[in-house]
């Protein structure tokens, strides 16, 4: 089997070493033949096997951070959208997937699942934002037993952790792209994907045990 490339994309937002790290950690462990590359240039893509768009900070600043990045996201677009790549985002990466975000006025996303990105506005006053701490996820009713889930979610189990930090969330428009929910008063998107996409809200590099067992499953799926 030909050596995997998997390309984190640096458009000047967010901790990508960290992200690396945990690649990196999952490639060793588990004796993956695999490269891990935190990459501005466009060509990186159009050579990688895997994509990753992490992201922190303010959806539009995001935004404009990867449009910033001259071919980026034509790079994007054609390895993802029309090579059909393995693509996961990741926290402010998953929520660019979306039609727009309205954090600070209204940005236009990337559009690859139809949605926007809204303010989390819990019932309980006592509920903080951001929504920062430990979460479990709860999977659609279709996808209660293991074996019907997404094939990166199948060694999840519900007892387990992940670590949110986030003001905003995602709201799909078709409840099929949710594949997982996580709770703080009321159900919060955790988890969206279609066909050789993957966002996650989460932070899987700071989230133990179970979020590198994510990484894992996201190298190993072949849609």
């Amino acid at each position: 089997m030909e050596k995997q490339r998997v390309a984190i994309i640096d458009y000047g937002s967010g901790n990508l070493r960290s992200a690396a790290k945990a690649f990196e950690h999952v490639v060793k462990e588990h004796g993956l033949d695999a490269e891990i590359l935190i990459t501005d240039r466009p060509e990186d893509l159009r050579q990688a096997s895997r994509i990753v768009l992490p992201g922190q900070g303010a959806f539009g600043d995001c935004m404009r951070g990867l449009q910033s990045v001259d071919g980026m996201i034509e790079a994007l677009e054609e390895s993802v959208l029309e090579n059909g790549k393995p693509f996961l985002g990741i926290c402010v990466g998953m929520q660019l997937m979306a039609t727009r975000g309205l954090e600070h006025g209204s940005h236009a996303g990337l559009n690859w699942i139809e949605g926007e990105v809204v303010p989390i506005k819990p019932k309980d006053p006592s509920l903080k934002i951001p929504h920062m701490g430990w979460n479990s996820l709860e999977f659609p009713t279709y996808s209660t037993e293991q074996n019907n889930r997404h094939f990166v979610l199948r060694s999840t189990e519900t007892s387990e952790n992940f670590y949110f930090v986030h003001s905003f969330m995602f709201e799909s428009m078709y409840n099929h792209h949710v594949l997982a929910m996580s709770e703080y008063g009321d159900p919060i998107t955790a988890i969206v994907g279609r066909d050789n996409m993957i966002g996650i809200q989460f932070h899987p590099e700071k989230s133990h045990k179970a979020g590198l067992e994510l990484l894992f499953r996201f190298m190993e799926w072949n849609p």
